[in-house]
């Protein structure tokens, strides 16, 4: 079925669109995890759909919306945090179109909202870049407590990761030097690189990227300075076998996957939110396949130990969408 689909066809018999986030397709981080998601969904609940991706995907939140609305698409799956306001409104507009929101909660009957945990796994990244900045038999480390963090904008969804990070690098060392600067965009590698430069210069021993296609140029700073990044949203550890200490991976393939076979099923979760932590295996560390032998086993145990009391609820991990921000990161 094309994409002028009929008023009268059941809402799964709809084609399916992927509103692609900043940063855009081959960014091999965030959206083109989501992407993998969706072609596989698409193939496994023999659905059509396409992928959307647009030059200004924050200034035309509603107008790509509407479009996409008034394509005929049944489900439209938004991967850009700014969108949420107008999807809201736009999803009031069409009560016959299924939306899916990821990263925040938004309201509506017919709006299903994907959270993710990624505080949980990177409270872990931040503890192993700690544990592993500190012991100078590893290569490059410099036996400090000192590390970095890039994030792609000053907002509430990228802090989210940060706070974590800042946290599980306190539960190893009170006093480690976490610092923070934020790129302002997801796709530009240059500014990752420069940036992710100028940390190792001052002392970093390991930088996580929170920036999409900007991130990229953290890992390349990573392997020209013979130190460690860690990588987000999919497993980057083989774009530079080595240098990805880990990547803190979000599944936003599973989240993709989960609602269109529900939707596919018609048992969309309409005004529902479908949160993926550490215990759904949504948010966690890479195998580190390039890595693991590189790091003393007594490290990696240290870490597991870490994950079973989140697991268990003994270590409780700050969230900044609902606790707002701690004193630690004011």
């Amino acid at each position: 079925m094309g994409l002028g689909a009929t008023a009268t066809a059941s809402a799964a018999e709809k084609p399916v669109a992927l509103i692609i986030a900043q940063g855009g397709l081959g960014d091999q981080s965030y959206n083109d995890l989501a992407y993998y998601g969706f072609k596989k969904a698409l193939a496994e609940d023999k659905l059509e759909g396409k992928a959307v991706e647009s030059k200004d995907v924050v200034a035309q939140a509603a107008d790509i919306l509407r479009r996409a609305s008034d394509a005929g698409f049944g489900l439209i799956v938004d991967l850009e945090y700014s969108h949420g306001d107008a999807l809201k409104t736009v999803a009031k507009d069409y009560p016959g179109t299924d939306y899916v929101i990821l990263n925040q909660v938004q309201p509506g009957a017919n709006v299903a909202s994907v959270l993710f945990q990624e505080q949980e796994g990177s409270y872990l990244a931040g503890a192993l870049a700690t544990i592993v900045a500190m012991d100078p038999k590893i290569k490059g480390m410099s036996g400090k407590p000192v590390i970095g963090v890039i994030g792609g904008t000053k907002s509430v969804g990228i802090d989210k990761f940060i706070v974590g990070y800042i946290q599980g690098a306190r539960a190893v060392d009170p006093k480690v030097e976490v610092k923070v600067a934020y790129s302002n965009n997801f796709g530009d590698p240059a500014i990752g690189l420069q940036m992710a430069k100028a940390m190792f210069d001052a002392g970093a021993n390991v930088v996580y990227q929170v920036a999409g296609g900007t991130g990229l140029g953290v890992i390349k700073a990573a392997k020209e300075e013979g130190k460690f990044a860690i990588g987000v949203d999919t497993d980057q550890d083989g774009i530079a076998p080595g240098s990805v200490l880990t990547s803190m991976v979000k599944r936003t393939d599973v989240a993709v996957e989960t609602v269109m076979k529900d939707y596919a099923d018609k048992k969309f979760p309409g005004g529902q939110t479908v949160t993926l932590g550490l215990a759904q295996d949504g948010v966690g560390l890479s195998p580190m396949k390039h890595t693991r032998d590189m790091i003393p086993a007594s490290i990696l145990d240290k870490v597991e130990d870490m994950k079973k009391k989140i697991l268990s609820g003994e270590i409780k991990v700050w969230n900044v969408v609902d606790q707002g921000y701690p004193d630690f990161f004011k």
